[in-house]
């Protein structure tokens, strides 16, 4: 088993992922990471996430979102969405159980494969939304059209009406898109797509888009547990996608806890890990952004008590990183049309890393349109 050093690897994430680019030096579609897709949650999300990856500003013609990994938006080049919606579709029938959560259970019961209930689900989205439609419309319409074990009794709506992961995990399938920026969120058809509606799973896709792959090549170090809880995925169906082509490595230094597990490095890659080297770049990202969503959160801050505020439940905030290491937090506000940019560093920054801080905090008030009235300490 060959021996990475911790730096390294996460040296080699941060540059994988575009991290280290220079402020427009790719186009908008370039950056690599939209072949696994680029989540958009938070007030930021997509935009920001590609921005601070040395992208231009997109516009419609070279990017669409849609609901895709754990049910949750992503943005993808829009000349890949067809790929897409077999590289994230179900890699078996345990998958889209596990996928879909809860509403397995009643689907099952009534003798319906949740493969089946997806494509089922998916015709009916098709069927409908023929104009862009608000979430809400094309919901009420589904539920007037399903039987009750695709249905539940939501409380906080206080109305029954389809489970959340189906009607999510089915509407990339049914070639639907999100219109950017629409809350509610609103659907409507993928010009000149043909729908999926689930004819080929994931197990058919392209290997650029290959979503297992595409963990160990954005985030080299991976264990095989980690990728299963990013997909929300089967111990199973993640191994039977594990490439081949991996070398087994350890973290120097690294205690491997009672769950012992290798990690994997694509071998392609390995000499790219040991050969990553410092560029002193520093972002802010976002809470959400695909770097923070890896599931070795103990790899990337090792310390407990600064983890758990990092990826608190509520109110989570953004992580201040230079070269693939975590080095503080930060929050925004507006106020009187200004926005101000509240940093926690961890230790003490030098003078370099706080101009990199109100360097990176002008370029995201420029991002939202706003002048920037202050770079804070709590």
């Amino acid at each position: 088993m060959e021996t990475v050093d911790r730096r390294q690897l996460l040296l080699a994430r941060f540059q994988r992922q575009d991290l280290h680019r220079a402020p427009r030096e790719l186009g908008p579609a370039e950056p690599a990471l939209l072949d696994l897709g680029v989540q958009d949650t938070g007030p930021d999300g997509a935009p920001w996430a590609l921005e601070v990856r040395g992208a231009a500003p997109a516009d419609e013609d070279d990017l669409a979102y849609a609901w895709t990994l754990r049910g949750a938006p992503h943005a993808y080049r829009r000349s890949d969405l067809a790929a897409v919606a077999v590289a994230t579709a179900a890699l078996s029938e345990a998958d889209a159980a596990k996928r879909v959560f809860d509403a397995s259970k009643p689907l099952r019961a009534a003798g319906i494969p949740v493969l089946e209930a997806l494509a089922t689900v998916a015709e009916h989205q098709r069927d409908i939304v023929r104009r862009p439609t608000v979430k809400g419309e094309l919901s009420t319409q589904l539920t007037a059209r399903v039987d009750e074990p695709y249905l539940r009794w939501c409380r906080p709506c206080q109305a029954t009406h389809l489970y959340e992961q189906p009607f999510r995990l089915a509407a990339l399938q049914a070639g639907l898109e999100l219109e950017a920026g629409t809350s509610p969120p609103v659907l409507r058809r993928i010009p000149g797509l043909r729908p999926n509606l689930l004819r080929r799973l994931g197990t058919e896709a392209e290997p650029r888009f290959d979503v297992v792959r595409n963990h160990l090549r954005f985030a080299p170090g991976l264990r095989r547990r980690d990728v299963v809880a990013a997909l929300e995925s089967t111990a199973k169906d993640v191994a039977a996608r594990w490439p081949r082509d991996v070398v087994e490595v350890a973290v120097a230094g690294e205690d491997p806890g009672p769950r012992a597990e290798p990690r994997h490095v694509l071998a392609e890659d390995l000499d790219a890990v040991r050969a990553a080297a410092p560029t002193g770049a520093l972002r802010l990202l976002g809470p959400y952004d695909p770097y923070l969503q890896l599931r070795d959160r103990e790899l990337l801050v090792p310390d407990e008590a600064r983890r758990n505020d990092l990826w608190r439940v509520l109110g989570r905030p953004g992580a201040v990183v230079e070269d693939g290491e975590v080095v503080g937090t930060w929050r925004a506000q507006t106020k009187g049309g200004r926005l101000t940019v509240t940093v926690e560093p961890w230790g003490r920054w030098p003078k370099a890393r706080r101009a990199a801080v109100e360097d990176q905090a002008a370029r995201l008030a420029a991002h939202r349109h706003l002048p920037l009235a202050a770079v804070t300490t709590p």
